[in-house]
């Protein structure tokens, strides 16, 4: 995977103001070459992120939260994989949610029209042999277009102000969380610059979901905030603003994390495109 040079070996000696914590080189092929993040022993404060963010930034880092959830799992324990990890770059965040919209995409989500196309779309279409596979599941709707209304506050400062509610909180299910540095280029590449796997019993190259991660940067202002063993929180600086565009967007989410939906109640992806995506400026994800 193509990266920038990794800095974080020379942390000690970088300038920047850091509490105690680790580097971490452990994989599931046993330890990396080099290290691939550094995270905080200790919980975060606010306004850590935007001093990380800002200090970080000109070596080449960018701060991610880090939880260890419920098992207390932390990054040393995630099962790291970069040697099966691509590069985004190399992948069209089309092409990905098509693949898995036709790999997992059921009957159901499907039979209300909540795959994002019109009733005078689907009437159109009936006649096609191509607008549905044989099993009754409609053909992928393509990428959402962007939402209409202009974007509101800067996508980083949104991320940033996501992360400090978060850590304000330690009462909350996140409270604990940890201040990380990532080599990386963009916030949609964070995963794959470590190796993640949360997402492995649904997609073993990361990158591929880094991929659509940049295309919802460009054209929702998302950026990755919070990272846990088989979870990821996206703060949104542009989110939709109408059913339709919630609607359309929502079977991206589909695609791109089945387990929202068809393990999260109300299983429904029209429920979801309302309740989760409609003028929501956060994100969640989690894969079984």
């Amino acid at each position: 995977m193509a990266t920038l040079p990794n800095p974080l070996p020379d942390l000690a000696s970088s300038g920047l103001d850091l509490p105690p914590g680790s580097l971490v080189d452990g994989t599931l092929d046993g330890p990396w070459h080099e290290p691939l993040l550094w995270y905080a022993d200790g919980p975060a404060a606010p306004r850590d992120w935007t001093a990380l963010r800002t200090a970080g930034r000109r070596l080449g880092l960018l701060p991610v939260l880090v939880t260890g959830g419920a098992r207390d799992q932390w990054p040393d324990a995630w099962d790291l994989h970069p040697g099966g990890t691509s590069y985004p770059g190399d992948h069209d965040a089309d092409e990905v949610l098509a693949g898995y919209w036709t790999d997992y995409a059921h009957e159901e989500v499907d039979s209300d029209g909540s795959d994002g196309s019109s009733s005078d779309d689907s009437e159109a279409s009936s006649g096609d042999s191509d607008s549905g596979d044989e099993d009754g599941r409609g053909s992928w709707p393509g990428l959402a277009p962007a939402p209409a209304a202009e974007s509101g506050e800067d996508p980083d400062e949104a991320a940033a102000g996501l992360a400090g509610v978060i850590t304000a909180d330690p009462d909350s299910w996140l409270g604990g969380a940890r201040m990380a540095l990532v080599p990386a280029r963009r916030s949609a590449d964070i995963p794959a610059s470590i190796g993640w796997s949360g997402p492995m019993n649904h997609e073993n190259d990361v990158a591929r979901l880094c991929a659509v991660l940049r295309s919802w940067e460009d054209r929702y202002d998302a950026r990755v905030v919070v990272l846990g063993f088989d979870t990821m929180i996206v703060s949104v600086g542009r989110p939709p603003t109408t059913p339709e565009e919630a609607r359309a967007l929502a079977a991206e989410h589909y695609a791109f994390c089945p387990d929202n939906i068809d393990q999260s109640p109300p299983y429904d992806l029209e429920v979801y495109a309302q309740k989760r995506l409609l003028d929501q400026e956060v994100w969640s994800f989690w894969w079984d």
